[in-house]
Parts: C-alpha cells; sequence; structure tokens
C-alpha cells in the first residue's frame, strides 16, 4: 500500500523531478548497501586476523613479564558473575601498554603502521564503544565484546613476543 502511494507520488511530479527523486532514491539504496558491505567486510577480516594461529604463541610470556592481565579476563569472562568495568579497566590498561610497547619496538618503521595493526586497533575502539552500549541492556553482548578485545590484546602481545625475538636473532 505505502509502495503503490510513493509511486503514485513519483508518478505525480513533472518528469524531471521525478528522475531526481529515483536517482536520490538509488544513490541512497546503493550507498546504505555499500556502508553495510564495507562494514561486514570489516568484522570479518579482523575476526579472520584474530582466529589466525602463529608457530609459536608468545602472549602468556609477554603477558606475564609486563604484568598485562588480559588472560586472567579471558578466564574470568567464562566464570559465572565478574564485575565487567573492571575487567574493561583491565583490558585498557593493557592495551594502552601493549600499544606503546609496540609503537616504541617497531619505531618509524613501515610495520608500525601496517593495514592489520591498525585495523585491529580500531575494531578494539569499535569493540569499546559496543561494550558501553551493550553493557547497558544485556551482558552477554558486552561479555562477547569484553572477549574480542582481550583477542586483539593477545595479538598484540603475541606481535609484541615475535618483534622481540626477531630483535634477539
Amino acid at each position: 500500500m505505502k509502495a503503490d502511494l510513493v509511486l503514485f507520488f513519483i508518478y505525480q511530479l513533472p518528469d524531471e523531478q521525478a528522475n531526481e527523486m529515483i536517482e536520490f532514491v538509488t544513490t541512497v539504496i546503493i550507498t546504505g548497501s555499500s556502508v553495510l558491505l564495507f562494514g561486514y567486510w570489516f568484522r570479518y577480516t579482523c575476526l579472520l586476523i584474530l582466529s589466525a594461529k602463529t608457530t609459536r604463541d608468545f602472549a602468556g610470556q609477554v603477558a606475564a613479564a609486563n604484568q598485562l592481565g588480559f588472560l586472567e579476563v579471558q578466564t574470568q569472562l567464562r566464570a559465572a558473575s565478574v564485575n565487567l568495568d573492571s575487567l574493561r579497566d583491565t583490558l585498557d590498561r593493557d592495551y594502552a601498554v601493549l600499544s606503546s610497547m609496540l609503537k616504541q619496538v617497531r619505531g618509524s618503521s613501515e610495520e608500525g603502521s601496517s593495514l592489520e595493526t591498525s585495523m585491529l586497533a580500531l575494531n578494539y575502539r569499535v569493540m569499546r564503544t559496543w561494550y558501553r552500549v551493550s553493557s547497558v541492556f544485556s551482558p552477554a553482548a558486552a561479555c562477547k565484546a569484553l572477549d574480542e578485545m582481550s583477542m586483539v590484546i593477545a595479538h598484540f602481545a603475541n606481535a609484541m613476543g615475535q618483534q622481540a625475538e626477531g630483535a634477539a636473532a
């Protein structure tokens, strides 16, 4: 019924205005679809990066050496009742420590601004925002956001360990 009303409205317009209206609607649909597809690609790519395993996992060693809490956060997220805000604070501190360490180790080299690292850094910020929004109405969604944030930190810790091993070799 509404579609018929819209078509009736468009057909009542002069030809030039009707063409402009159709072009506008088409542009909005294409732009919206493109944004949704980009968002889907971004999420899929970040999850693919995070699911990749390396031959040697340095995350535990880096966490122990730098007193990082992301491994404990991952364990606590599987527990029944936890204080999610304190876990988020721990993850934010770990993220800040690892980000600054990676910048210092990589310096101004080309690897320091790799697409993968930039995408995961953006993904961490998106998940932090999603945590803030979802913690109000869905603790389960907030836990998933924290879990993904901890996976990003684990990936950065592993990258830090690989950089340190490469420098020592």
